[in-house]
C-alpha cells in the first residue's frame, strides 16, 4: 500500500450501488478495485455500472485477491459473521454495515476474530463522520444546553417491498436493526455511556416476523434518559434532539444527511435562538477515507470495533423487552 487503498466489495448490495460504492470511488486515499458476487454475471454488471476493474463469481475469491487491501461488507446483518471472520483469517480489514452482527455474541466473536490477528476492523456508521455529528458533540461537551439530562430519536421509513430484506427474521431484519440501530448509536455517542436500563415496545409483522415499529427507552449513568421510536412502516423521518437545563440542540437531518445538503443544526439557550449551517459534504466518503488513513497510517480506526458490539448489546436488551411483552 502506498498512497491508496483498493477496495474489495463484498456483493452487489443496493446500499453498496446507490450510496456507499460511489462514495468510496470519491475519496483521495482510496480507489474501489473488485467486487464480488456468488452470480458472476451479477458481479460483472455491478462492476461494469460503476466502472470497478475486476469481479469475481465468489465471495472466496475477492477475499484471496493479494491486490485487495480491504474490504467493505454490506451482506445482509446475518451474514456479516460468517464473511468478515473470513477476511480476518486471510488479514484483510474490513469495514462492515451496521448492525455489526445478529446478536452480541456474534458480534464479539467477529471482532476477537480481527483484534487476536491485529487486523483493523470497525462498524460503518457514516454520520459520525458528518461534520454536523462532530459539531453537536462540541457544543454539548462545552456546557451550550447547561446540564444534559434528556435526548430522543427518530428513524423511520416506509418500505416499499415486502420482499426486502429488511423484512426477514432468517436474516436478522427489523426496524430497530436496520434504523433503531442508529438512535441508538446517536444516543451513546452523544453521552460517551452505554444505558443502564432498557425499555421497549414494539409491533411484531403477523407475516414477517420482526419488529416493523419499536418505541424504546433508555437510560445513562450520568441520569439522561433517553427516548427513541424506529420503523419500517411509517413515513420517512431522521432527527434527534438533545436537551439539558439551558437549552436544546435540535438536528432535523440526523442520519442520511446528502451529499447536497447543508444541514442546520438549531439551538435554543433559553429565549435565544441561533442556526449553524454546515457545509455540504458525502459522509460515506468521509467514513471510507478515514478507514483508509488507519490502514495507511497503521493507526486504529476512529472508531473502536469493540463500539459495534456494545451497540448490539443494547439492541439485545430491547427486542428482548419488547419480545417479553409478546405483542
Amino acid at each position: 500500500m502506498t498512497t491508496k487503498i483498493r477496495w474489495g466489495i463484498l456483493s452487489t448490495a443496493g446500499i453498496g450501488r446507490k450510496r456507499v460504492v460511489p462514495a468510496m470511488k470519491l475519496a483521495k486515499n482510496g480507489e474501489v478495485a473488485a467486487v464480488a458476487s456468488r452470480d458472476l454475471g451479477k458481479a460483472k454488471a455491478f462492476a461494469a455500472e460503476l466502472g470497478i476493474p475486476k469481479a469475481y463469481g465468489s465471495y472466496e475469491e475477492l477475499i484471496a485477491d493479494p491486490e485487495i487491501d480491504a474490504i467493505y461488507n454490506p451482506l445482509p446483518n446475518s451474514q456479516h459473521a460468517k464473511w468478515s471472520i473470513l477476511c480476518a483469517e486471510a488479514g484483510k480489514p474490513v469495514l462492515c454495515e451496521k448492525p455489526l452482527a445478529s446478536f452480541t455474541a456474534e458480534a464479539q466473536k467477529m471482532v476477537d476474530a480481527f483484534t487476536s490477528r491485529g487486523v483493523p476492523f470497525t462498524e460503518g456508521f457514516m454520520y459520525r463522520f458528518h461534520p454536523q455529528a462532530v459539531k453537536v458533540k462540541e457544543l454539548l461537551d462545552s456546557g451550550t444546553i447547561g446540564t444534559f439530562n434528556t435526548m430522543s430519536a427518530t428513524f423511520t421509513f416506509k418500505i416499499a417491498d415486502e420482499n426486502n430484506i429488511r423484512l426477514s427474521k432468517e436474516l436478522a431484519g427489523g426496524g430497530l436493526m436496520d434504523v433503531g440501530c442508529y438512535c441508538i448509536n446517536v444516543m451513546r455517542f452523544m453521552t460517551g455511556e452505554e444505558p443502564i436500563a432498557a425499555k421497549a415496545i414494539a409491533d411484531f409483522g403477523a407475516k414477517t416476523g420482526v419488529d416493523e415499529r419499536l418505541v424504546g427507552l433508555l437510560q445513562f449513568p450520568s441520569g439522561v434518559l433517553g427516548h427513541f421510536d424506529c420503523g419500517l412502516r411509517v413515513q420517512h423521518l431522521h432527527t434527534y434532539e438533545l436537551r439539558g437545563t439551558d437549552g436544546r440542540i435540535q438536528v432535523e437531518k440526523g442520519f442520511t444527511v446528502q451529499p447536497n445538503e447543508e444541514p442546520i443544526i438549531r439551538i435554543w439557550r433559553g429565549d435565544q435562538y441561533e442556526e449553524i449551517k454546515m457545509p455540504a459534504v458525502n459522509h460515506y466518503t468521509l467514513m471510507a477515507e478515514d478507514f483508509a488513513d488507519a490502514l495507511l497510517n497503521k493507526r486504529p480506526p476512529r472508531f473502536s470495533p469493540q463500539d459495534g458490539v456494545a451497540n448490539m448489546r443494547v439492541i439485545d436488551m430491547l427486542l428482548q423487552d419488547a419480545r417479553a411483552l409478546g405483542m
